[in-house]
């Protein structure tokens, strides 16, 4: 049994001279729930239709499951459901009927899968009205329930929080979460809420311009966050003043917002916030924190920072 459960080679997509996809190496381990991350254009909806068979590449190739070509890989495709981009649904058919005609294209035999799977996404009062008079969310929902119909062991999603409210949002990441714990499925999933998919992914994948920037873990990523000191005063220019006097060693920030974060090695909170209110400063927020997804992936992309940086 291989180890992954998706792997891209030098995988390449152009579309005339335009290149969607450069030399993409990427790699998703089983078990996993690996968060693509890219700005609109990225490469990400491309990569994904390619997986699913939906497109083929210029150079290099897929593997799913350990198979990379022929009949093998269209037979691995069967283990796998997606959503990607708008899901193709039939306006006119109710949610049920939709999933009744995916049944019959996928070969399912089994009829309790349509109502079990409406049950799993939530749609179970829903069977009977049309999917055109869905609202955006629940699209999404019926879209992920085509995914689900055959069991699959690995899940295609492509932002497939769209439409969906703070509650669906939840309410979406609950069943990722137990779809990933109860059923071992592996999740290959794009968002453009980073946070999401920070509370979600075990892996993540960068691609900007149609380039793999990096591939982590949420370990290795949660190492590259660094830890800082988050201080608020009425006079941040003071304030760094005063840091920079006293502390030779750490490395301060100050963004356009007033906010200093002063990062790691910092071993001494208590004496910086005294020295702080003893020039007369209001210290008004004073707390550890973290770089956060957002950041990381803004900075290595090489998008604008939102502060300069102040040698201390």
């Amino acid at each position: 049994m291989s180890e992954y459960v998706l792997q891209a080679h030098q995988l390449s997509k152009y579309y005339k001279k335009h290149p969607a996809l450069e030399v993409v190496d990427l790699s998703i381990r089983r078990g996993s729930i690996y968060g693509f991350i890219g700005q609109n254009g990225a490469g990400k909806s491309t990569f994904m239709r390619i997986a699913a068979g939906l497109s083929r590449p210029s150079s290099g190739r897929i593997e799913l499951f350990g198979a990379g070509e022929g009949a093998k890989l269209v037979q691995a495709r069967k283990r796998i459901g997606t959503t990607i981009e708008t899901p193709a649904l039939f306006p006119h058919m109710s949610a049920a009927e939709n999933l009744e005609v995916f049944r019959l294209q996928q070969g399912i035999r089994d009829k309790t899968r349509i109502r079990q799977t409406l049950s799993l996404v939530g749609l179970a009062e829903a069977g009977n009205k049309t999917a055109g008079n869905f609202s955006l969310g629940m699209k999404q929902r019926l879209g992920l329930a085509v995914a689900l119909l055959g069991n699959p062991e690995l899940l295609i999603l492509d932002e497939p929080t769209n439409g969906l409210d703070p509650v669906g949002v939840v309410e979406l990441r609950e069943l990722l979460l137990r779809l990933h714990r109860e059923r071992n499925i592996s999740i290959l999933m794009s968002s453009h809420i980073l946070s999401e998919l920070h509370l979600l992914a075990t892996d993540y994948g960068i691609i900007h311009n149609g380039r793999m920037l990096e591939q982590l873990t949420a370990n290795e990523l949660q190492a590259k966050c660094r830890q800082y000191l988050h201080i608020k005063v009425d006079s941040p220019e003071t304030a760094v003043g005063i840091i920079q006097g006293e502390y030779g060693s750490s490395e301060c920030v100050l963004d356009a917002n007033g906010i200093i974060r002063l990062y790691e090695p910092f071993g001494r909170p208590g004496e910086l916030s005294a020295k702080l209110f003893a020039a007369g400063l209001e210290v008004q927020q004073f707390m550890p924190e973290g770089d956060k997804l957002e950041r990381y992936y803004t900075k290595l992309i090489g998008g604008a920072d939102n502060g300069k940086s102040v040698a201390v």
